[in-house]
């Protein structure tokens, strides 16, 4: 079955031209010019997601956003489509959760260049045996190397986080928003400490991170391999879901575009 692809774009020309090219390409592709709600996305199950940065009712960005605090569909792969390469688009595109931006106009060779990559990086099945962690959420647990690590709730919850983000730059506002939500008197200080306590645990060497990295001028990349086993479809526990990222799942993303 081929991959699908969902589309949001206000500008109609634009919006077409991208689904003729990636239908060409042999990809399944829906489009939205942008009022649509995350019950739509649900069903739909993309495998990736295109975001113009300016819509008709509001922002890209803040779209983005809400995708990322969604448990089920928050490690989805997003494109923003902005109208420049200025060094600020591509910075707010990557602080709202985007893994990329391409800028308008582009070719189509790129375009596909991109997708393509960004569905290479995808988080893959691996065997247990192949695994550096293991996350189990129904009994709350975590092994590394065949050992269990105790963990709090707040480190459980960041670890598994990353994990369902594997490979992607992840900027600490992003972190703060998806895992400590609206906890006050946190400040992107506690993400540092958090992940210090977290290679404390889990690095086989502290001083060299070989699984959780610095990405400089940016924030944290996480690169170990990670299995789940008995993974629940609809799991809500603290790791999965917190509670914060179910508010308003069934309420339209359009609603929240207009609110930065």
């Amino acid at each position: 079955m081929a991959d699908r692809i969902v589309v949001v774009d206000g500008e109609r020309e634009s919006c077409q031209r991208v689904r003729r090219c990636l239908e060409q390409a042999g990809y399944d592709v829906l489009t939205f010019s942008a009022r649509f709600g995350i019950e739509e996305l649900l069903v739909a199950q993309p495998s990736l997601i295109l975001i113009s940065a300016v819509l008709p009712n509001g922002s890209g960005l803040a779209v983005c956003k809400q995708i990322r605090r969604h448990g089920r569909l928050g490690s989805t792969p997003i494109l923003i489509l902005t109208a420049g390469t200025g060094e600020d688009q591509s910075c707010a595109a990557l602080e709202a959760g985007a893994d990329s931006c391409l800028a308008k106009p582009f070719s189509s060779r790129e375009l596909l260049a991109w997708v393509k990559s960004a569905l290479r990086r995808c988080v893959r099945s691996f065997p247990v045996e192949a695994s550096d962690i293991l996350i189990d959420h129904s009994a709350m647990k975590l092994s590394v190397r065949g050992t269990e690590v105790v963990t709090t709730t707040l480190e459980f919850r960041l670890i598994d986080y990353f994990a369902r983000h594997r490979g992607r730059a992840l900027t600490r506002d992003v972190l703060l928003d998806a895992v400590w939500g609206e906890t006050q008197f946190v400040t992107p200080r506690s993400v540092d400490a958090c992940i210090r306590r977290l290679r404390e645990k889990i690095e086989p060497d502290v001083n060299t991170p070989s699984y959780l990295k610095t990405v400089r001028g940016i924030g944290y990349r996480f690169d170990a391999v990670v299995v789940w086993p008995n993974p629940q479809k609809d799991c809500n526990c603290p790791a999965c879901a917190p509670s914060h990222a179910r508010v308003a799942e069934t309420k339209s993303l359009a609603r929240f575009a207009g609110q930065g």
